[in-house]
């Protein structure tokens, strides 16, 4: 018989088979929002999943139908002060961290929309499965469309999605913050794609049982003359292109944390410049 545990709203199950199900959840909210909440709840939960015995592998999910994480809650964001927000994302990327460092293999099932932090957390996982349709058989947007809101993102896209897609395209896309569609996807960025929701879970199982040991999670840029490359890739000279740039070359030349660094840095910045804020009041004037 499987086990159900629920750690502060957010559940996680565990099979007879020593998989754990963990669910990210929407709270009071109608789609599933990252912020310091969901953030701290994940890292108590992580707690108690780091301390279970004989896990074989992780399924992460959503709980929600519509979407897998529709981004990170810019009012929050927003709303901190420098160093404030500093702290925020730092402990982010420490818990997501948790993620790619677990000792088996770990996949995140997309069944919607997987945007801006959503798509991180999903890369902290070794392997990502997306339905190429929704519940309503409709495509959806995954990517990284914080740089259309005059801001970058934070929690590693500069590093990660260069890391797993062709780094010139991974590229353009950030600096520009234009996402891909479900049903369009670039090679290398999922493990595999299904048809429809209901597929998820039994390919994300079947992924984790052909590994053998935990996969590599592609959260560090290895092929350096590859992503040296892309580098010299020519970009609309906005200040958002410049930030993902400047990280990318960054965890190129110096690693995976130093280019967070600066990617963290940069979003902090590019906030209070008159195009960001421009685009984001006009963002958060809809909610």
């Amino acid at each position: 018989m499987n086990a159900l545990t629920e750690q502060q709203s957010l559940r996680f199950e565990v099979s007879d088979n020593a998989i754990v199900t963990l669910w990210l959840d929407g709270g009071d909210r109608p789609v599933v929002v990252l912020d310091r909440d969901l953030i701290q709840r994940l890292n108590s939960t992580l707690d108690e999943i780091e301390a279970l015995q004989g896990i074989k592998g992780l399924l992460l999910k959503s709980d929600c139908e519509r979407v897998f994480v529709a981004g990170a809650n810019l009012a929050e964001i927003d709303a901190l002060d420098d160093q404030g927000l500093h702290a925020y994302l730092a402990f982010g990327t420490t818990v997501f961290k948790r993620i790619a460092t677990l000792p088996y293999p770990t996949v995140a099932l997309i069944n919607g929309a997987a945007l801006g932090g959503g798509l991180e957390i999903a890369m902290h996982c070794q392997g990502i499965i997306a339905s190429t349709s929704n519940t309503k058989g409709k495509p959806f947007p995954i990517g990284l469309p914080e740089a259309g809101l005059g801001i970058c993102p934070g929690w590693g896209g500069t590093q990660m999605l260069p890391a797993r897609i062709d780094p010139v395209t991974a590229l353009k896309a950030t600096a520009t913050g234009t996402t891909f569609m479900s049903n369009e996807l670039p090679e290398g960025l999922c493990v595999e794609t299904v048809d429809s929701t209901d597929e998820l879970d039994s390919a994300g199982l079947k992924w984790l049982e052909a590994q053998d040991k935990p996969e590599e999670c592609l959260i560090t840029i290895n092929n350096q003359e590859a992503f040296a490359n892309a580098a010299n890739v020519e970009l609309e000279p906005t200040e958002s292109a410049n930030a993902v740039l400047h990280a990318y070359k960054t965890g190129v030349e110096q690693g995976f944390a130093a280019g967070v660094s600066v990617e963290q840095c940069e979003l902090v910045k590019l906030r209070h410049t008159p195009t960001a804020r421009k685009q984001l009041e006009a963002f958060l004037s809809k909610g």
